[in-house]
This record gives C-alpha cells, structure tokens and sequence, in this order.
C-alpha cells in the first residue's frame, strides 16, 4: 500500500499550500456536524472526528471555536452531504465529497466540471465499489511490526501496518477509526500527519500525455469549489 499512501500524502500536501481554502471548507465541516447533533465533540462523535481532521492540516483553534460557537446560534442554515462519481480520461476514476447548502447549484458544479475537462459524471455507484472505505493514520516512526502487535493486543484487527518514509501507516476498518485512534494515543501518540477516512483504490491507472493534463485540470476545477470537501481518484501519481 505504500504507493497508495504516497498518493494521499501528495493530495494533502497540495492542499495544504492553500490554507485559507482549507480553513474555509473546514469551518463548514465543523458548523454541519456541530449542527447535526451536540456542539461538543465529546458528546458528538462526527463533530470529534472532524476536529481531528482539521488537526493535521493545522487548522487554527480560534477558527474551530468559531464555527462551534456559530452552530450554537440561532442559525437555521444546513448543510446535505452528497456524494458524486464519475470517469476521467482513459479509466481513471473520481470520487466527489461535498458538503452544501444549495443541492442544484453544486450538482451543476460538479457536472460541469467534469464535462469540460474530459470526464463525464456517473450514476451513484458508478465507481464508489472499485474503492474501499479506510480509516488511516500516519504517524512519525520506522517500527510497523511494533505496532501491528500493539493494535492486535488491543484486540483491534488492522488492515495493514507498514513502514513508509519515515512514517508508520495504519490502515483499518472504518468503524474501527475511533478505537484504533484512541489505542494510538493511550500508547503516547498524539500527533498524526493523517488521520481520516480515505477512500483508497483497489486498482491504479497511469495516465500520461493529453490525459494527464486533462484529469488534472479536472482535478483541479473540482478542487476549486467551494461545497467540495474531499475528492478521491484511482490514478498514480509520479515521486
């Protein structure tokens, strides 16, 4: 899985380098799941989670406390989760997360922009069963067997734990985010450089030439919405 994780390291980096569009898109992550339930994330696991999130792309606490302080206002403004699939040139899959407050507007969006950059959208499912839903974590350390037998002890089944660049990488069930999450930080761990859901390919596609520049405008048009929030794809990318 090791490419797999060069992969989400190479997204989230890019990211990164756009902190004010990162900060925007998750102080609407955090105002929707205060909303949905209570705007306490020890009361409220999605909310937790999310805080957890926006922890390993620095998001500053001062924007965290605002968008849980918002949620407690009187606001009425809510938020859907939708989920688009879609096809890129020559194989290459796509996978849209967005979190928005106007369904037609972003539906239109997303549609558009994979229209005029070489993809097409699909129909719900389309593309989601060629990926698997992940919990992932990645933190500073170079001994995978260590904690492969630390999480077994705990009595919690991984899927893989590997040695990465100077990193270890747990990759677990979905619903096991939490417990895997929590035994980490019993044992001192506390700092993750990832610590999310990922929707990892089963299979990768190489694109080259055209296609490339294609699916990586594509990529990034859809980046560049504002009610997207994560996007997931099956292509390599180079060192």
């Amino acid at each position: 899985m090791g490419r797999k994780w060069a992969n989400i390291v190479a997204k989230k980096t890019a990211k990164d380098a756009n902190n004010s569009k990162i900060y925007a898109k998750f102080g609407i992550e955090i105002y929707a799941a205060a909303k949905s339930g209570e705007p306490d994330p020890h009361a409220n696991q999605k909310l937790r989670f999310v805080i957890e999130r926006a922890k390993t792309y620095n998001v500053p606490k001062h924007i965290i406390d605002r968008a849980i302080e918002k949620a407690k206002g009187s606001g009425d403004e809510t938020f859907q989760e939708l989920r688009y699939e879609g096809f890129g040139p020559n194989g290459s899959m796509v996978i849209v997360d967005a979190l928005t407050n106007n369904v037609n507007r972003t539906a239109s969006d997303v549609r558009a922009a994979f229209g005029k950059n070489g993809g097409n959208m699909g129909v719900s499912g389309a593309v989601a069963y060629m990926f698997d839903n992940t919990a992932l974590f990645g933190f500073a350390g170079d001994d995978a067997d260590e904690i492969l037998e630390y999480l077994m002890d705990k009595e919690i089944d991984v899927r893989d734990v590997v040695d990465e660049e100077g990193q270890i990488i747990v990759y677990g069930e979905p619903e096991d985010f939490n417990a895997i999450q929590e035994a980490l930080k019993e044992k001192g761990i506390t700092e993750f450089s990832v610590a999310e859901m990922q929707m990892i390919p089963q299979n990768e596609v190489t694109l080259t030439g055209e296609d490339l520049e294609k699916f990586e405008k594509m990529i990034d048009v859809l980046d560049e919405l504002e009610d997207v929030q994560q996007i997931y794809h099956n292509v390599e990318l180079e060192d």
